[in-house]
């Protein structure tokens, strides 16, 4: 089979998606395994591949196709979240959906490549953000839950998380073990409020979540698309523009264990503002009303920005039984959660 396949595991995954595939899309099953790439698979919390046709003329071409099944970190339930996804496709901000169970979305293929950090100090590519997250931010889906993102996350996640602090301990190496034992203060409630002591008091908007530059494509024809929308909810629109700027701090990809490393962020006050000015600009406030909420922004962002690594932090944890990355997620969560604790005590001292 023609893919990018390391072992057995992923070689039967790729055979289980072309199936389903094959399933959905009849041009596809007149055509043999080898007239197919494959690129994945992918994904931090959910598995996805995309299929690529070697064959000119097939419809469709390429797509993406995205695993479903057993997504126990949903922030939405499987109706609300299928329903936002379409809507987001109505309106040109997501890929169109080809096809939708609850196994999988199967959506339309961007020809183009992810952000990497060193994109986000461009202008150009600040502005193309910038222009999305405004179209984003300017929609009102139905059937939100009234609870906020940060809301949401403590609810929904910290009983898997605590389930792996507590009940899984055991499968993890000595050192790892050690650090569950801290980590097991992210899930109380007083870590919750210390959550939403750093949240401002400006109003909400749907909001995307999970804006690290992994989650954004510049297409071939330069166009910006933002990609990954499982956690949008209410939120502070800030916090879209913070873990954009957040994430240019993690280096993924080490050969060595854990994997990972956590350097310097790469990004300025300037680069914020340049976002938040495109942001500004696609709306209609001007004069003293626009530099008031340019201000506010972009502190809101500098303020909010230690939230990226609660979030992560958070959300790693349940992953670290059943990784579907080549990750040490334990020690991951416990350096983001230090790096949480760290600032927070910073800002806001011992309260």
């Amino acid at each position: 089979m023609a893919s990018i396949v390391d072992d057995v595991s992923e070689a039967s995954q790729v055979e289980d998606v072309l199936e389903k595939c094959r399933a959905v899309f009849p041009e596809w099953r007149l055509l043999s395994d080898d007239d197919f790439l494959f690129d994945g698979p992918k994904g931090f919390s959910s598995f996805t591949m995309a299929i690529r046709c070697r064959v000119q003329g097939v419809d469709p071409p390429a797509v993406l196709y995205r695993e479903l099944a057993g997504k126990e970190n949903a922030i939405l339930d499987f109706a609300t979240e299928r329903d936002v996804f379409l809507l987001l496709g109505d309106h040109g901000i997501a890929a169109r959906c080809l096809h939708y169970d609850e196994t999988c979305r199967i959506e339309a293929f961007y020809d183009g490549r992810t952000l990497t950090r060193h994109d986000l100090t461009d202008p150009d590519i600040l502005k193309g953000i910038a222009v999305e997250l405004h179209r984003f931010h300017q929609l009102e889906p139905d059937g939100l839950p009234k609870e906020t993102f940060f809301e949401l996350l403590h609810h929904k996640w910290a009983p898997l998380a605590g389930a792996v602090l507590r009940d899984q301990r055991h499968l993890f190496p000595s050192e790892e073990q050690a650090m569950c034992d801290e980590l097991v203060e992210i899930l109380s409630d007083e870590t919750a409020a210390k959550v939403q002591r750093c949240l401002p008091s400006s109003p909400l908007l749907f909001s995307h979540n999970d804006t690290y530059h992994g989650n954004v494509m510049l297409l071939s024809s330069g166009e910006i698309r933002l990609l990954d929308f499982e956690f949008s909810c209410l939120n502070h629109p800030a916090f879209d523009f913070a873990n954009l700027f957040a994430e240019t701090a993690i280096r993924h990809g080490h050969s060595d264990p854990p994997h990972f490393s956590i350097a310097e962020p790469e990004y300025t006050r300037s680069d914020i503002e340049t976002l938040v000015g495109h942001y500004l600009g696609c709306g209609d406030l001007v004069g003293v009303e626009r530099d008031r909420e340019f201000l506010r922004l972009v502190d809101e962002t500098e303020d909010l920005i230690m939230l990226s690594d609660y979030m992560y932090a958070m959300a790693a944890i349940p992953l670290a039984v059943e990784p579907m990355q080549k990750i040490r997620f334990i020690p991951y969560a416990h350096a983001r959660w230090t790096r949480f604790s760290a600032n927070y005590l910073n800002q806001f001292g011992k309260r």
